[in-house]
């Protein structure tokens, strides 16, 4: 199954509250909900405070994608703001495992995203344990790029292991996403789409959203 994900990077902030009604409205499954820290990555978003505050107004599943070192220290933050799936990056933290096991015992799915210039194949030990990865196909830290196709060599590779193992394990893409190249997302392998100024910009989201899994729907994994 294909899940959508607006980014809400690309949201209109001094309406946030309006923006993600109309987005879970339109259609979405998820909101993907960018934390940078300025450290981790060189831009700055918004922090548990503001995930609390949209929680109580929205009952889409909160994708909470973590771009901040050490995530380890700030984790039961996220999990009260009420995220769904919380995302941490492989190339941050060096508690990967003790992350993965904390999550699942608040009864939280986890996921673990990896940058452009990192292989796939970090992610291989730790498979039978995430919910999710996610495979950036920009450079983590802005929206707005151009998605990087050699990226998505990876979501081949992590289809393949995760059908040989059979696991349930999504695969998520972030970055440059449009209705018009989703379709090289999904012939990949992946199910989750984020996208950002594609939706939220867009002046026909629900458009966009429906255009975006008709054409995943068209263009599937062959293998």
């Amino acid at each position: 199954m294909i899940y959508v994900s607006p980014s809400v990077l690309a949201a209109d902030f001094s309406r946030l509250g309006e923006e993600i009604t109309k987005i879970e409205a339109c259609g979405a499954n998820y909101l993907h909900l960018d934390v940078m820290d300025g450290a981790f990555v060189p831009n700055i978003s918004f922090g548990p405070a503001v995930i609390a505050s949209v929680r109580k107004q929205s009952k889409l599943l909160f994708d909470v994608h973590l771009m901040i070192e050490k995530p380890e220290r700030y984790i039961d933050d996220y999990i009260k703001a009420g995220a769904d799936i919380i995302c941490f990056h492989y190339e941050a933290t060096e508690k990967a495992d003790e992350i993965i096991e904390y999550v699942h015992d608040h009864d939280v799915k986890v996921a673990m995203a990896i940058s452009p210039k990192t292989p796939a194949e970090v992610l291989l030990p730790y498979l039978d344990r995430l919910d999710m990865v996610l495979i950036m196909t920009v450079e983590p830290g802005f929206g707005g790029q151009k998605m990087i196709p050699e990226t998505l060599d990876k979501c081949r590779l992590l289809r393949r292991e995760i059908t040989a193992r059979g696991l349930a394990t999504n695969i998520e893409v972030d970055g440059g996403i449009t209705a018009e190249n989703v379709w090289l997302a999904s012939a990949n392998g992946a199910n989750v789409i984020v996208a950002g100024s594609a939706i939220f910009r867009s002046p026909k989201p629900r458009a966009v959203i429906s255009k975006m899994r008709s054409e995943c729907d068209l263009h599937p994994f062959a293998g």
